[in-house]
């Protein structure tokens, strides 16, 4: 396992054995994790400096972004990313131990929304009409399900968490799609990548860019020119509403640079020449946790 050389206090979505709390790990080992209910509450409890780090969900492969994390990071948080951890992600269907004979005959499905969103193929053939119940995690769903032995019901998450709440997996893998993984960010409040052993060698920045007052015609093209001229490579680019009327976006751009590069820096000026709102979250680095198996 690969740790840092000190023991911050680091919030993520817990309960234990969430994936998150998997991510946490991980990176910063087993001491200092303290668990938060939401992924508000993670982003919270740093802000406020109850703990210098927070480790949210920021995007699945199969579900893309997580709108919860997003919302709260980019509409008026002040928070930076120091890392990125990319982990794979294997979902199972557990039951109470009470129940493992007859898990069968599960009334309903409990975990987190995209926990659900990814297994909805095996959901939709095995469980057409047994109601799905969300909750804030996959282990708030685990230990539901091992807290209410008398009913019977099941949960979708990691294996960690069916050893952690004493849970019988009843079937293994059931997601719908081989390549699943998850990006996990570590948030600050302040700038600077966290020094992990075995991350990537490519710098990556997170931009938010919002465009002008008076938007006109081609105006994400010049945006895109910004950064294509300069050949700065984008790895991704997604529009979010601004949440001040239908129409009205955001853009967030990762760019696979350090934001110190010369070019970098010219970017930034060119898109403020534009009369573009340019926030960055800093430069940081990812480390990819390979698969178990």
């Amino acid at each position: 396992m690969t740790e840092v050389d000190y023991k911050p206090t680091v919030a993520y979505l817990g309960p234990e054995a969430s994936f998150t709390h998997v991510a946490a790990k991980i990176l910063f080992g087993s001491e200092g994790l303290v668990p938060q209910p939401t992924i508000p509450d993670c982003i919270e409890a740093v802000t406020a400096g109850h703990v210098a780090y927070a480790v949210v969900p920021l995007e699945n492969a199969l579900e893309g972004s997580v709108p919860m994390t997003i919302d709260y990071l980019f509409h008026g948080s002040e928070l930076f990313i120091n890392a990125e951890i990319s982990t794979p992600i294997e979902q199972h269907l557990m039951v109470n131990e009470r129940r493992k004979e007859d898990w069968n005959k599960i009334e309903s499905v409990h975990s987190h929304p995209h926990a659900l969103a990814q297994c909805h193929k095996y959901l939709q053939y095995h469980y057409r009409r047994t109601p799905l119940m969300q909750t804030t995690s996959t282990a708030a769903a685990a230990k539901y399900v091992s807290e209410n032995p008398e009913l019977n019901i099941a949960a979708i998450g990691n294996r960690l968490a069916a050893e952690k709440y004493g849970l019988h997996i009843a079937e293994e893998n059931i997601h719908d799609f081989h390549f699943n993984h998850t990006r996990f960010v570590v948030l600050s409040l302040r700038k600077g990548n966290l020094d992990v052993q075995g991350q990537s060698e490519t710098p990556k920045t997170t931009l938010m860019v919002k465009l002008p007052e008076d938007d006109r015609s081609g105006m994400l093209h010049q945006i895109l020119s910004v950064f294509a001229w300069r050949r700065l490579n984008l790895s991704k680019i997604e529009s979010r509403p601004m949440k001040t009327g239908l129409g009205n976006y955001f853009f967030i751009i990762d760019v696979l640079e350090n934001e110190s590069d010369p070019m970098m820096k010219g970017a930034l000026e060119e898109l403020a020449a534009l009369n573009c709102t340019v926030r960055s979250f800093g430069t940081y680095y990812t480390f990819e946790q390979r698969p178990s198996r």
